[in-house]
């Protein structure tokens, strides 16, 4: 059996790295007494595939986590068992059983939306640099990629790119941007765009496929509450 979950990390705990969130949710698994898949070898590890990383220092309402299961477990149940069991910030909003052949996440989410501040950069000022990026042909940007530098144009990328209204001392930005043939993080489409970003909150995965487009796993109505925190 294979579960997808969803889950927010907001917070404090958005400083923590993706390869520290994988440890978090093995424990929480364990406490849990999940009856987890493991893979075959000298370091078997529970069978956990997760969806695009998250850049540290983001925040987001829409990550996901794929669990492979030795046995038959009650999905929905799983919000209300596991969010006490992980640390103030991630809280699991849905989890669902995949039906068999269902796609891995770094295939199949074609795009991310994100909800950014851009402090001290006024309303008529980020929605010049937005008519900018509109109109250019290219975006160049300047990457490190295995210990060499490479140029690649985020144009293509960019899907959307809408300001949300002042913020504060700065505006707000929504975005959408592909994740083929490469990701863009924020803090590149700053580069090119000559602002810095504030906070930044990913806030849907996008599947598109025939000319429709879904969430991996959308919400339901009325999130799970959490009575108490894992220390």
């Amino acid at each position: 059996m294979k579960v997808r979950i969803r889950f927010s990390k907001v917070g404090r705990v958005r400083w923590t790295s993706h390869r520290d969130v994988a440890r978090m949710w093995e424990r929480a698994l364990r406490r849990a007494r999940m009856p987890l898949a493991y893979t075959e070898g000298f370091s078997p590890r529970p069978r956990l595939s997760f969806g695009l990383a998250l850049p540290t220092g983001c925040e987001s309402r829409a990550e996901y986590l794929d669990v492979t299961l030795r046995a038959e477990v009650e999905a929905a149940g799983l919000p209300d068992t596991l969010s006490p069991l992980l640390p103030e910030g991630v809280d699991v909003a849905a989890a669902a059983a995949l039906p068999p052949g269902t796609g891995s996440l770094q295939e199949e989410v074609t795009s991310c939306r994100w909800e950014i501040d851009v402090p001290h950069t006024g309303w008529d000022r980020l929605c010049s640099l937005v008519a900018e990026v509109e109109k250019a042909t290219e975006l160049p940007v300047t990457r490190e990629r295995k210990g060499r530098s490479v140029t690649d144009d985020l144009r293509p990328s960019v899907l959307r790119l809408c300001p949300a209204g002042p913020r504060g001392r700065g505006s707000g930005l929504v975005v959408e941007l592909a994740t083929r043939p490469r990701g863009v993080r924020p803090v590149e489409l700053a580069q090119v765009m000559g602002v810095e970003f504030g906070a930044a909150c990913r806030t849907h995965q996008w599947i598109e496929r025939d000319g429709s487009r879904w969430e991996p796993l959308p919400t339901p109505a009325t999130p799970a509450g959490v009575l108490e925190r894992a220390s």
